[in-house]
């Protein structure tokens, strides 16, 4: 047998070994670029909610009801958008609803919700996104 015949033999299964190693790299990078995506993504529909519960909250006349607006909206804001969270907490601070007429007033919202992410083979169960957002309240309507 000549050289070149025995140096094809001694390389055989090298491919099957390179793939081996760079397989579970491979698939790490491809779960770390699912987790970005699904995290920006989540991330603008938490702040989109958190934006559309303050100007809910800021509509409102009374302290009480504009909680209940906030937290209405934001849970039908982030079921609208497909976002599945395990579960919502809705912060709102109203006591701009409770300034004279005339003062200006702000309404301040924070929106959390923790996404599932434990399908991904990272060592992630869970992973929050939180967003705040402020709405001013109209300085001359009648509260």
């Amino acid at each position: 047998m000549t050289r070149a015949g025995r140096a094809g033999a001694a390389e055989r299964g090298s491919a099957t070994l390179e793939m081996a190693v760079l397989a579970p790299g491979l698939l790490l990078l491809i779960a770390l670029l699912t987790f970005a995506g699904r995290h920006a993504l989540a991330d603008g529909t938490v702040e989109q909610a958190a934006a559309d519960a303050a100007r809910a909250a800021s509509l409102q006349r009374t302290a009480t009801a504009g909680e209940t607006a906030a937290a209405e909206v934001a849970r039908r804001s982030l079921a609208d958008q497909g976002l599945a969270c395990l579960s919502t907490t809705v912060e709102v601070d109203t006591s701009g609803l409770r300034a004279a007429l005339g003062d200006p007033g702000r309404v301040t919202v924070t929106v959390s919700c923790p996404l599932k992410v434990a399908d991904l083979p990272l060592a992630l169960p869970t992973v929050t996104v939180r967003a705040t957002a402020v709405s001013p309240v109209d300085t001359y309507r009648e509260r």
